[in-house]
């Protein structure tokens, strides 16, 4: 739960539909614990004939903030205002705030140590560094115990808290593809066109690995892995920068076509 006592204007929220009346719904906001109001006409931008054809009581909402009344304690709500990409990026973000809280009361059940002692030598340092906490313990899975030794977590915390991220934590990762076209007219071309694409899939990156695979001769798919776009975009290109290069000396031509 976050510390503040009431979110701000424009704030993105989680909420639960409590209850449905005529002209909108009352909600509890997931991560402040208080009620807030869905009038009607913030549902959606088209007529609505029946409310709850477009919200039932239990479901979860991602909602926008539009007043705030601390005196009287009223928070009013959008959901139309709320765009599919806000509301993918909000449950996303809220799915690894839990992940990460879960994360801490397993240290804390398997240590038999107080949720706040954990928070103390652990979500602390974590948040001092990265800001956020499941941003942390990503960093730990990549980075193991060197991570755990800069952050000064407790020595005798270590081999649990890589045991249990090791268990939780999944690295996120993306892939990006483009087509390569190699070809050689010379009596040995196809010998070539291999040292040009062995380049390419061997050049060595960190948090990256470059895969081709055969389409049909002249072209292959080169494929790249790695931990986030911007990486992978770097990594395609060197990549095919390397393959073009070598079939180039060798005698040969080639062309690229990003995929998308």
């Amino acid at each position: 739960m976050v510390d503040e006592e009431f979110p701000e204007v424009g704030d993105l929220v989680i909420a639960t539909v409590d209850r449905i009346t005529e002209y909108g719904a009352y909600v509890i906001l997931d991560e402040y614990d208080k009620e807030g109001f869905l009038h009607i006409s913030e549902i959606s931008s088209s007529w609505i004939r029946n409310i709850k054809d477009y919200v039932r009581e239990g479901q979860k909402l991602v909602l926008k903030v539009l007043r705030v009344n601390r005196e009287r304690g009223q928070i009013d709500l959008s959901l139309r205002r709320v765009s599919k990409r806000e509301k993918r990026e909000k449950l996303l973000a809220w799915n690894l705030d839990k992940k990460a809280e879960s994360i801490l009361r397993s240290i804390s059940e398997r240590a038999k140590i107080s949720l706040d002692k954990i928070r103390e030598v652990v979500e602390k340092p974590i948040l001092e560094k990265y800001g956020n906490l499941y941003v942390g313990f990503e960093e730990v899975a990549r980075g193991g115990r060197t991570v755990l030794q800069k952050l000064e977590i407790p020595e005798e915390l270590e081999d649990l808290i890589l045991e249990i991220v090791k268990e939780k934590v999944k690295l996120p990762s993306v892939k990006i593809t483009g087509i390569l076209e190699l070809q050689s007219l010379k009596p040995d071309g196809v010998l070539g066109i291999r040292k040009a694409l062995l380049a390419a899939r061997d050049i060595k990156r960190k948090n990256a690995k470059v895969n081709i695979y055969v389409v049909s001769p002249p072209r292959y798919r080169v494929e790249v892995n790695a931990r986030d776009y911007r990486t992978a975009e770097k990594v395609l290109k060197e990549s095919v920068e390397i393959a073009l290069e070598t079939i180039k000396k060798e005698g040969g031509t080639g062309t690229f076509k990003r995929e998308k």
